[in-house]
């Protein structure tokens, strides 16, 4: 049974991959620092199929001890999904210090050690292996947030950079979102960007962060194993690019 670490993975788009995932036949490691949520997954699907740790990435030394803490459970992984991420939906000129450090950290520091920690073990197996950061349209087009629109701007150049960096084994892609509904982030999205969003897509099903883990589990997937380095969008067809 194959191994997937997810993270974020208590709600929205994280907890639809580990529920896509677990019924697909793999093994998930979910993290979040919702614990009440990971109980919840647990409760539902039990240690079988799942094994979850609460972490906040929040924390510079729980960033930098996730993927050693992971390792001395479980062998070998064959896919890390860093689909953890902060969105505050607001004004540059709004954010305290503090929200600065926590979104650099989340968003972005903890893709770049728990990618290269990952990677620098599993390379070693000689054996295809995958990495999927979630990125988001707004790190293409910008995001009335800044700093998150910043920070996912950053995730694909991580994305490309890391694509060269771990071949030939670990192939490493972004899945780039757009409106996704039924999320948290959903809220936090200004009406008048949802509405600009919405105006955009030329494909008119909303999209659900179930839609988006059918993308995830596709692009981890063999038939996807020719592939390396791209920003795979989900939206509807908006900013076609």
């Amino acid at each position: 049974m194959q191994k997937l670490i997810v993270t974020g993975a208590a709600n929205g788009i994280g907890r639809a991959t580990v529920e896509k995932a677990i019924e697909a036949g793999y093994f998930v490691i979910g993290t979040d620092k919702d614990a009440a949520g990971l109980k919840a997954l647990t409760h539902r699907y039990g240690d079988d199929v799942l094994d979850t740790q609460v972490a906040d990435f929040t924390d510079d030394a729980v960033i930098k001890r996730f993927i050693p803490e992971i390792y001395a459970r479980h062998q070998s992984i064959y896919a890390l999904i860093n689909n953890a991420g902060i969105y505050h939906g607001k004004s540059i000129y709004a954010y305290s210090d503090d929200e600065v450090d926590d979104i650099l950290n989340v968003n972005l520091k903890a893709l770049v050690y728990l990618s290269k920690d990952f990677a620098e073990r599993e390379m070693r197996h000689e054996a295809s292996r995958c990495i999927v950061n979630i990125a988001s349209v707004a790190g293409e087009v910008g995001s009335c947030d800044a700093l998150y629109g910043a920070t996912k701007a950053a995730v694909i150049g991580l994305t490309k950079a890391n694509a060269w960096n771990f071949a030939p084994f670990v192939r490493v892609n972004a899945v780039s979102p757009a409106l996704i509904h039924d999320t948290a982030i959903y809220d936090r999205i200004p009406t008048y960007r949802r509405d600009e969003y919405a105006r955009q897509e030329i494909l008119k099903q909303p999209i659900l962060p179930g839609g988006v883990a059918d993308i995830i589990l596709l692009v981890i997937s063999d038939a996807m194993r020719h592939i390396t380095g791209r920003v795979i969008p989900v939206d509807n067809g908006a900013y076609p690019r």
